[in-house]
């Protein structure tokens, strides 16, 4: 164990609880900052501080005696009318920890941005790390507040307090408290109530623990002021389903639906999530994504990290092991 200490925010979060258990794996010293208690850090050794990253006064008392945050803490998933909260979390919240950093001597600040803020180039084209980031030219509040929190970041590199950002891909894996919308697609896969695949669509998946060790070691070993994506393999809805089905021992659905019919669901399902008050799985904005350019080059970070993904079987299979274990309790 080192003497650095560390700090979550956003530790109850999909990636933010892996980069917990990557931590403590490491024998390092951390903190981390929750709104309130949770059984989740039950049996993990480690500092907890009560705060929220609005609040600028709890940030800087959680931070002292800090040397490196990770800032994961973020609006991902809303139900329109709750833009105004997500600027205010995911931009605002981002200015508090920058200003906390600088007032508590931290002297890295590792923030969790989104492969969501990079605006899909035409033509299958390659996408690579991005010096800036314009939000406007990306479609949707989440994307449009993580491209503003991340030229902020970046902007506020300097000698004292070292800056790196990194851009994760739709996470899976284990630790999904929450139940994202790729949760809750596993969850009516392992109870057999997901009858259907797409013809079309794909997208970059990445493990949880792929990411919090690309974090850890943009931490150790990354350059202040550059960014660096954290995906895996881009992969078709099909084949992710096809995966799915493979893992769950189900038969593949044998019905695709096609895309005019995909186009017509998705403002339909938007409005059985808002009435059933369930997680969307399936919106216009994940239908836009599906068809968007999602090839992103992870060479910075292997070259420079030495990150190395897993592959998206075996984090579905974690995944699937996982909320089956955590559904018993």
């Amino acid at each position: 164990m080192n003497g650095k200490m560390s700090l979550v925010t956003g530790a109850t979060g999909h990636i933010g609880f892996a980069l917990v258990k990557e931590l403590e794996a490491c024998g390092e010293n951390f903190k981390i900052l929750i709104r309130k208690d949770s059984s989740q850090f039950d049996g993990i050794d480690c500092e907890r501080c009560y705060g929220d990253v609005t609040d600028l006064e709890s940030l800087e008392k959680a931070f002292e005696g800090v040397d490196v945050v990770y800032h994961l803490a973020g609006v991902i998933e809303i139900n329109k009318g709750n833009e105004d909260m997500v600027w205010k979390v995911n931009v605002d919240g981002t200015k508090n920890v920058v200003e906390a950093c600088k007032k508590c001597g931290v002297k890295r600040l590792i923030y969790a941005s989104s492969v969501d803020a990079y605006p899909p180039l035409p033509d299958n084209q390659v996408m690579r790390e991005l010096d800036r980031f314009d939000p406007d030219a990306v479609e949707g509040t989440y994307a449009k507040t993580k491209a503003t929190a991340t030229n902020y970041v970046l902007d506020n590199n300097s000698d004292t307090l070292e800056t790196i950002a990194v851009y994760p891909g739709a996470c899976c894996g284990p630790y999904d408290f929450k139940v994202s919308s790729i949760g809750e697609m596993v969850r009516l896969f392992i109870k057999g109530k997901f009858p259907i695949s797409m013809s079309f669509g794909k997208y970059n998946f990445v493990d949880v623990r792929d990411v919090a060790k690309g974090m850890m070691a943009a931490a150790e070993k990354g350059r202040p002021g550059e960014g660096y994506i954290l995906t895996d393999e881009a992969i078709t809805v099909d084949e992710f389903i096809c995966i799915l089905s493979d893992i769950c021992g189900f038969k593949a659905p044998g019905i695709k639906i096609p895309l005019w019919l995909g186009k017509v669901a998705a403002p339909l399902a938007e409005v059985y999530y808002a009435l059933t008050k369930q997680t969307p799985m399936y919106t216009r904005y994940a239908l836009k994504k599906l068809l968007s350019n999602c090839n992103f080059s992870i060479e910075k970070a292997r070259t420079e990290l030495g990150y190395n993904p897993m592959g998206a079987k075996q984090s579905l299979s974690d995944m699937v092991d996982w909320i089956k274990e955590y559904e018993k309790k």
